[in-house]
């Protein structure tokens, strides 16, 4: 494998790169209010990330010597399961357009014990980056993609009409006329498409590293080609088949490649869940022996260091690590103090209560009972949840949670699907009508599921 090692950085030295998609102009008072759209309270949780996000353009504003110098000021959110803690972070990434990827620290392992290494994090994170990338890029080449499998198409209808091969450039362009309207889409054509990828073949890496697929035809498209065959098929499916090949030839890889590594280093965020799993003091909470080990291992990552990927060498010196766990059995000061010190910014996020639950229920821009409404109209259904059914489902949620495991917001899942399994059931053979849950039919499905004493079998 070749790793890009140029002097990538001299295109877009720090401080004076392109501000971050999206967020060049949000204050953090903006940002909070567009978390505040999705998620209920855990402002201070809120704040921190609204901060660090605003600190990760400023630093971009600064003359290149001291930006260098400027690393983000990490975070560890602390609180129970449900709370919030991902879809914070998740969101602020969608809200910026930034490189995201949620990883569980209980996934890796020491280097020497067979399984991922905690790089790998890096690779995943270029990886999603790649495809954001293409994505954007897709969009800036869609009209010429769209011209050239149009030619392809109609190129494909001229060789093979029921008359014969048309050649008049009048005929031609009212078959294209056609095709453009979509009168020809189940027309069916023979051509010429490439053949799929070769079988890859999978290299197990050393202890500690990942396995890597290659494919032979990628690694020696000069010796190997990559083949074409004929192919009959109608015209909508070859329509799909010939786009991918279009943007193919005309996304340049290496300038993906480039603009992704730089994407990662700039806005990058990585969300490690359950580290408090690989803290000292969880007994119980997986292999002992690796445990110290992965939290070694993760220090120099968050420190900032090159890791090698199959599309060039990331520096993580910039990217923003949020960290989180409910830290039950385990405290931060378990962690080892390396550690600590590269999460400095802690924030501890509040169980939910029933306020709570009712809020997330109805006030968010797709709240769970938006979701239903919307799942049933498409059966024909007009679901009606009332104010007081609603508080209903709140007060047993914060019950449930109470008397047994603790999970948060996700038990209101679990719960509105209970409720609503018979609508949910029934709804494509009533083909269209009204369903109205009310407080009273709350209480109903709860002392069917067998009563509070028995609500760990039946909800959990």
């Amino acid at each position: 494998m070749v790793f890009y090692m140029g002097d990538r950085r001299q295109d877009s030295p720090l401080g004076a790169g392109t501000p971050l998609p999206g967020a060049d102009s949000l204050t953090p008072t903006q940002v909070v209010a567009e978390l505040d759209r999705y998620i209920v309270g855990q402002a201070a949780a809120k704040r921190a990330v609204a901060v660090a996000l605003r600190n990760r353009w400023r630093r971009r504003q600064l003359p290149p010597a001291l930006a260098e110098e400027v690393q983000p000021k990490n975070i560890l959110m602390i609180g129970p399961t449900g709370v919030g803690k991902t879809e914070i972070a998740r969101r602020l990434a969608r809200l910026t357009g930034s490189p995201f990827i949620k990883v569980e620290a209980t996934k890796y392992t020491e280097v020497g014990y067979v399984g991922r290494d905690c790089e790998s994090m890096v690779r995943d994170l270029v990886e999603v980056a790649l495809e954001m990338a293409r994505n954007r890029h897709r969009q800036d080449i869609g009209a010429r993609v769209s011209r050239a499998v149009e030619d392809r198409l109609l190129q494909a209808l001229c060789e093979q009409p029921p008359g014969g091969k048309v050649d008049r450039i009048e005929a031609r362009e009212a078959i294209r006329a056609r095709l453009r309207a979509g009168e020809l889409e189940d027309e069916t054509i023979s051509i010429e498409v490439e053949d799929a990828p070769g079988p890859a073949f999978r290299i197990a890496g050393a202890p500690g590293m990942d396995e890597i697929d290659i494919r032979l035809g990628e690694m020696m498209p000069g010796m190997l080609g990559r083949r074409t065959q004929r192919k009959t098929m109608k015209i909508s499916q070859a329509r799909g088949i010939l786009t991918r090949e279009e943007e193919e030839r005309h996304l340049e890889q290496e300038e993906l490649n480039q603009e992704a590594l730089r994407a990662v280093e700039d806005s990058g965020i990585i969300f490690i869940d359950e580290l408090d799993k690989v803290a000292v003091g969880s007994a119980g909470q997986g292999p002992d022996v690796s445990r110290q080990g992965v939290q070694r291992d993760l220090l120099p990552i968050i420190e900032g260091t090159i890791v090698q990927t199959k599309h060039g060498a990331v520096r993580t010196d910039h990217i923003l690590f949020i960290a989180a766990g409910a830290f039950h059995l385990a405290r931060p000061s378990d962690l080892i103090p390396e550690l600590q010190g590269r999460l400095p910014i802690r924030v501890e996020l509040d169980s939910l209560g029933e306020d709570d639950f009712r809020r997330i229920l109805t006030e968010p821009e797709n709240s769970l009972v938006r979701q239903y409404r919307a799942l049933l109209q498409v059966d024909g259904i007009e679901l009606e949840i009332t104010d007081d059914a609603v508080r209903e489902i709140a007060r047993a949620a914060e019950e449930v949670n109470r008397n047994t495991e603790d999970i948060g917001a996700r038990r209101l899942a679990t719960l509105l699907e209970r409720i609503l399994e018979p609508a949910l059931f029934d709804a494509p053979d009533q083909r269209s009508g009204r369903w109205r849950v009310d407080a009273e039919e709350v209480r109903r499905t709860m002392e069917r599921l067998g009563g509070r004493d028995d609500f760990a079998r039946y909800v959990l």
